[in-house]
């Protein structure tokens, strides 16, 4: 076991971990709030810089503090037998958005370098989404992975390791998956178990190895998924991220006939929304790397005619259009609105310098990770690219996780 020690809770950092100090060093602690004094046990010291720590015990509670909506998730059990999955979810609501609001900003001023004040004129705020507040940020996961151990227990990892935690609920699930979770019975098999519920209803377990193709529905519009591919886990996240992106996107800049993209497509979701705002007609290239993902996108968006799905790695794509394009085809990538929506590492310097290399009039970014945001904001500008909207929503209540849009237009 590590050291043990008092400490004061100062600062929220990224990751669902709470800053204090000890004897000089940063200790980043789990299952704290801000404001706190707490009792904790080193789990990581290989860093000279930091250390890692659990709490093992609250001395002086927050206010913010509430009983864990995950009752295997609390501060009350030890940290190896914790849930793991609901790292915020020992904190009221409303407080948890504060504390993503102020990671969203430091990300930007310590990471971008760039403060937001100094690039946006209006305060950007982790919004509430949906019936979230009313439910308590409860009910929401369309999917869920539980693990299976050696004695057959069923459930979650605890936090920060690959031991099977058993537990009597998943409040963070949707209903109908908490109905047809086997958590009271033991198994064999297989080490892992998909649990999904397109649109939050009909939940079914799944192999590993399911080729289960589901239809999952947006507004008025049906998107075909395999059942573990990828797509958002919030019920809500879709419709969300549609209305955001339509919202972003400043439709003078939208021009239906240019070389409009949307990297990282999916299945679709996205080019769907953008596509939406420029008619029928709209010319659009969905490029995803997976290939099973790219022949659902071709089929989602086969009502635009001139909408076309790519299978390609993005930085590839793109560096094969600025070494091969032609002259008629560089001018439509200028004035091309591009979606991005990369995965949580980030779009990252290759990526952002090819695309930049296109000169797209406007680039509608949608993020998973602060710090990956705002590390290619800053690549952005410097490339000569604004920042010149933002908003953040909480689609993951009772973790840290929360995502982003954000316009930028050549400057």
């Amino acid at each position: 076991m590590g050291d043990e020690f008092e400490c004061d809770i100062t600062n929220v950092a990224h990751g669902g971990v709470f800053v204090a100090r000890h004897e000089g060093r940063v200790v980043f602690v789990s299952d704290a709030v801000l404001g706190e004094r707490v009792r904790v046990r080193v789990t990581e010291a290989s860093k000279s810089s930091f250390w890692r720590a659990d709490t093992l015990s609250v001395i002086t509670p927050s206010q913010h503090r509430r009983d864990h909506v995950w009752p295997e998730a609390s501060v009350s059990r030890p940290p190896e037998n914790r849930a793991g999955g609901a790292e915020f979810g020992h904190i009221d609501l409303a407080f948890q958005r504060q504390l993503k609001t102020t990671v969203l900003h430091e990300s930007f001023e310590r990471v971008g370098k760039l403060p937001l004040p100094g690039l946006l004129t209006a305060p950007v705020r982790v919004e509430p989404v949906g019936d979230d507040e009313q439910h308590n940020g409860l009910g929401w996961r369309t999917r869920v992975r539980l693990h299976i151990d050696a004695a057959g227990r069923v459930g979650p990892y605890a936090a920060r390791s690959h031991s099977v935690v058993s537990v009597e609920g998943l409040p963070l699930a949707v209903a109908d998956i908490e109905r047809v979770a086997p958590l009271a019975v033991r198994l064999t098999g297989p080490s892992t178990l998909d649990l999904v519920a397109p649109g939050g209803v009909e939940a079914r377990q799944l192999e590993a190895d399911s080729p289960l193709i589901l239809t999952e529905t947006v507004g008025e519009r049906a998107f075909r998924v395999r059942a573990l591919g990828f797509w958002q886990v919030h019920r809500q996240a879709p419709a969300t991220l549609t209305a955001a992106v339509r919202a972003a996107t400043d439709d003078a800049l939208l021009d239906p006939q240019a070389a409009n993209l949307d990297l990282y497509g999916g299945v679709g979701l996205l080019a769907a929304a953008l596509a939406d705002v420029g008619g029928s007609t709209t010319r659009m290239t969905t490029v995803e790397s997976d290939a099973d993902a790219t022949d659902f996108a071709a089929e989602n968006l086969a009502e635009w005619v001139g909408a076309r799905a790519v299978t390609a790695r993005v930085d590839r794509f793109l560096n094969e259009q600025l070494d091969n394009g032609s002259a008629a085809e560089r001018s439509r990538y200028r004035r091309a609105t591009v979606v991005l929506d990369p995965p949580r590492a980030g779009a990252g310097k290759p990526v952002i310098d090819a695309l930049v290399g296109l000169e797209p009039a406007q680039v509608i970014y949608v993020a998973c990770d602060p710090v990956a945001l705002a590390r290619d904001t800053a690549l952005l500008v410097s490339h000569g690219y604004r920042l010149v909207h933002l908003e953040a929503f909480d689609l993951f209540p009772h973790t840290h996780h929360f995502e982003c849009v954000a316009r930028f237009t050549r400057d």
